[in-house]
């Protein structure tokens, strides 16, 4: 079930681009419109809006690219690599 999903959403990945771009904007308006920043722990948070939710967005794009660096250094190997 799981991978026929993946695979919808594979085929369909300018839909998927599409509604995460949607769902980026929705966080972003959210903290500025609906965070009170009153009791804001950081000189960040209070000052820059929508920061918690372009921060969250950023470290998740590291995290995919330093894993698919880390993958490609040496961890990764080809399929047949136990086999015969």
């Amino acid at each position: 079930m799981i991978v026929n999903l993946i695979d919808y959403l594979k085929e369909r990945m300018q839909t998927v681009k599409v509604f995460g771009a949607i769902a980026v904007a929705a966080m972003v308006v959210w903290t500025i419109v609906g965070v009170d920043t009153h009791h804001a722990h950081t000189w960040m948070e209070a000052h820059i809006p929508g920061f918690w939710a372009m921060f969250s967005v950023l470290s998740c794009v590291v995290l995919i690219y330093f894993a698919r660096w880390f993958g490609k250094s040496g961890i990764m190997t080809r399929e047949d690599y136990y086999g015969d």
